[in-house]
């Protein structure tokens, strides 16, 4: 069953249309991604999941209820969650009050607690710089960060945004296995990623997205099948 349907969304910035009516759907306990070119609306499409830009018109369902123009914080308290591209944590505070910020829906401490001890688990490293500010990080440790803090708010569904972009090949591989482990914890996962060929290997289903227009759709092997999603987005292998 779909978690998420997007059904004919249309979103502009002021007369620039950047969606112009697509459809898609995630189902419980998927990855699926959307890939393309910088530009192609794929952060646009998670931002107006999330709340953060309203549609011209179109409908977006969770689990049945048409959220399309529902406020962002109560977005959140439903269990949809994004991790934003670049990061955007909070420099000034720990990593443990980062990870706070992250449950700020939440007041059972007990579960929090226990939360907190999820996130340490797939990220030992943020368990080593607890103390540490978040703006003394690592770009591969704030990218750790990003998604734990995200998973602190205990999504149903998590968007994420360019998970590996900055990062060197050896963090890129650590981050997708996370995406992974994350996925088999029961998180329901929408990525938008340039990098298809990391982005194919984890997901369940892939859509071509272009200037707003979504172009083709289908498993990873029919994708990589594909010789313009080869030409294009995989280095013509």
């Amino acid at each position: 069953m779909a978690l998420l349907s997007v059904e004919d969304l249309h979103v502009s910035y002021g007369a620039i249309r950047a969606l112009h009516g697509i459809s898609f759907h995630v189902n419980k306990g998927e990855i699926v991604t959307l890939i393309g070119a910088n530009g192609a609306g794929k952060s646009t499409t998670l931002r107006t999941i999330s709340g953060l830009l309203l549609a011209d018109r179109g409908k977006i369902l969770y689990d049945g209820v048409d959220i399309t123009r529902m406020n962002a914080d109560q977005i959140v308290r439903i269990g949809i969650v994004q991790v934003p591209e670049g990061r955007k944590i909070f420099a000034p505070l720990t990593v443990r009050e980062n990870l706070e910020m992250g449950a700020f829906t939440r007041h059972n401490k007990k579960e929090i607690a226990e939360s907190m001890e999820f996130v340490f688990s797939l990220f030992p490293r943020l368990r080593e710089r607890a103390e540490q500010l978040g703006g003394t990080l690592s770009g591969g440790e704030q990218q750790m960060l990003a998604v734990a803090r995200a998973l602190m708010a205990k999504p149903r569904l998590l968007l994420m945004d360019e998970p590996s972009m900055g990062l060197a090949p050896i963090l890129v591989e650590e981050i997708f296995n996370i995406i992974q482990r994350i996925n088999q914890e029961g998180v329901t996962i929408l990525l938008v990623e340039q990098n298809a060929h990391m982005a194919l290997s984890v997901a369940h289903r892939g859509y071509v997205l272009e200037t707003g227009v979504i172009q083709m759709e289908g498993t990873p092997a029919e994708l990589r099948e594909n010789p313009q999603v080869r030409a294009a987005y995989l280095g013509g292998e």
